[in-house]
């Protein structure tokens, strides 16, 4: 299993300065430090923040002015540790303001599973609901401790929780944590999704090391046996950490794998790949066919990353062909396609997701009779 002994590789990360200095993606001192940009990889679509905020704001309406009461009512609700009913447990979850607040939801979401344990099957999953509250209050160490908690075993049985929770620690630069949720996946038998393999491989990319490499290359082989579909940006990922340990090879065999390479990202890893790889003149042709002097201003331009091109005028110094990697690389500046946007900002990019349809008055009445209907029955006490 590609996570086998991740336990070993999460505590060995930090030990070795050595291990963690080689944080650009083809030298040493790379322009980028290992922290780089910690913009997150999921998009709307998967962490519905806007959607949950929507829905608390609507729950917040219906209840205006006993917020404060119900919190405390449940506060003592906990104490006489009397059964937790869903339709209360979700209302509460939606009237979460603080992190006070969500240490109670929390308590009561242990209460609810011990409960109730052997009942969820088919039941509305409160890890997603859980998450985005934390997600929203930034509190992804609680989010973390929670899942990863023996006691709740069973009840975050869902990708998303998980997902949205590793994509806070990305956030925050915690990929230690972020690989230990991992292995909790993995032990509950939590499947893999698209979202937590470009998770996985974009965590054992920042952390840049001898076993981050191992689980990062054996998940993404894994996928491709299995018949999965690998996403491109994993593939990213994966492609940037072989060239960061100067596995040349291997991020050739990684690129190839990748069925459409046209994006911006793929275009700049090819360029890396061969001016690593010694091919000057190839590397010099792809350039040359992106540049687009004469194009109307409405066509945008492939661009390539200072960075990149730096590393090839490097790279061709005192060779044959220094003269034309020069010429060309001033065509491109002139023609403004090359950025200061390095491949770390661009393998770490925000997804924009997909625009959705608005909501039609037939929904927008179905959901405000919910929410009456939600009210009336969560604050009948």
């Amino acid at each position: 299993m590609a996570l086998v002994g991740l336990g070993k590789c999460c505590r060995s990360f930090g030990r070795d300065p050595s291990k963690v200095a080689f944080c650009g993606v083809w030298k040493p001192a790379g322009i980028e430090g290992c922290a780089g940009a910690k913009r997150h990889l999921l998009s709307e679509d998967v962490i519905k923040l806007q959607g949950f905020q929507q829905r608390k704001l609507a729950v917040a309406h219906l209840v205006t002015g006993s917020k404060g009461n119900y919190i405390e009512l449940f506060t003592k609700r906990l104490q006489r540790n009397e059964l937790i009913p869903r339709e209360e447990l979700k209302l509460l979850l939606h009237l979460c303001q603080t992190a006070d607040d969500v240490l109670i939801a929390r308590d009561a979401i242990h209460r609810y599973h011990t409960d109730n344990g052997n009942l969820m099957f088919g039941e509305f999953k409160f890890g997603p609901l859980f998450v985005r509250l934390c997600y929203e209050l930034g509190l992804e160490s609680l989010a973390a401790a929670t899942l990863t908690d023996e006691n709740m075993g069973g009840f975050f049985n869902d990708a998303t929780s998980f997902n949205i929770t590793i994509d806070m620690l990305f956030i925050k630069g915690s990929f230690e944590k972020a690989l230990e949720l991992l292995r909790t996946m993995r032990a509950q038998g939590i499947p893999f999704n698209k979202d937590t393999l470009t998770l996985a491989a974009g965590t054992c990319y920042k952390l840049n090391t001898a076993d981050s490499y191992r689980i990062c290359t054996a998940l993404i082989e894994e996928g491709e046996t299995k018949g999965n579909a690998v996403p491109r940006h994993a593939h990213c990922f994966a492609v940037a950490l072989a060239l960061r340990q100067n596995d040349i090879e291997k991020a050739q065999s990684l690129f190839s794998q990748i069925m459409i390479t046209d994006s911006r990202l793929c275009q700049n890893l090819k360029v890396t790949i061969l001016t690593m790889s010694g091919a000057v003149t190839d590397a010099v042709s792809l350039l040359s066919a992106a540049l687009l002097p004469k194009s109307p201003a409405f066509v945008k331009k492939l661009d390539f990353s200072q960075e990149v091109v730096d590393l090839l005028r490097l790279r061709s110094e005192g060779g044959p062909h220094a003269m034309e990697v020069d010429q060309i690389i001033t065509n491109l500046e002139r023609a403004h396609q090359v950025t200061q946007q390095t491949l770390d900002g661009m393998l770490c990019h925000t997804p924009t997701g997909k625009r959705k349809p608005e909501l039609n008055m037939t929904d927008r009445k179905t959901r405000r009779r919910n929410l009456k209907s939600l009210q009336s029955t969560l604050l009948s006490e």
